[in-house]
């Protein structure tokens, strides 16, 4: 999928906000010590995207119902929605200066209904020739697989048109409005499904 690019300066995707909240310490202590033993951004950034796709479970998987959105916080507290742990990777990532943006994907079950909007990232290493989209959903045994790749996307799941489902190609700087509001503002996540837009 051709990814189309936001904002013209890359800089806007190493830039902080409320979400991506890479200058506080927590974020910056764990990024500094995945960068230790690695000496290159790509074994850096598969080292990140693993531990938030495999050390911070996904809350459906938990069956956890606190709602995070701050990079920061998912990390302190081991939890999130895709939204979340997508920007948890993203905070990892600006840290150590790897240009990242906010991806969006809308799903929907087999037969069309109940859509949804899934987040995921996209990062762009240098020497590269352009963004990658990567998924830190999170795995389930016989049903996700998502890897970190950049010689082909392995995400949690690929969209079927046939099922009114869409990538959107739009490389985010910041988390969508309505996804950020619905996450703020849900006091679980009971709540937080009856609040996420079903398209952007």
């Amino acid at each position: 999928m051709e990814l189309i690019q936001q904002v013209p300066e890359l800089s806007a995707y190493l830039a902080a906000d409320a979400a991506i909240d890479h200058g506080h310490p927590l974020v910056r202590e764990t990024a500094a010590q995945l960068r230790a033993d690695r000496s290159d951004a790509y074994s850096f950034a598969k080292a990140a995207y693993e531990l938030v796709r495999d050390a911070i479970p996904h809350s459906v998987d938990s069956g956890d119902t606190r709602v995070t959105w701050r990079a920061s916080d998912v990390l302190a507290l081991g939890t999130g929605i895709c939204h979340a742990k997508a920007h948890a990777l993203a905070a990892l990532l600006r840290a150590e200066g790897i240009p990242t943006a906010l991806c969006y994907q809308r799903l929907t079950d087999d037969d069309g209904s109940n859509p949804m909007i899934h987040g995921l990232v996209a990062i762009h290493l240098p020497g590269a020739s352009g963004w990658m989209r990567q998924d830190p959903r999170g795995n389930i045994p016989g049903v996700v697989d998502a890897q970190f790749s950049t010689s082909g996307e392995r995400l949690a799941w690929p969209v079927r048109p046939e099922c009114s489902e869409v990538d959107y190609p739009i490389l985010f700087a910041a988390p969508h409005p309505a996804v950020l509001t619905a996450l703020q503002t849900a006091p679980d996540r009971p709540a937080l499904w009856r609040t996420l837009p079903t398209d952007i």
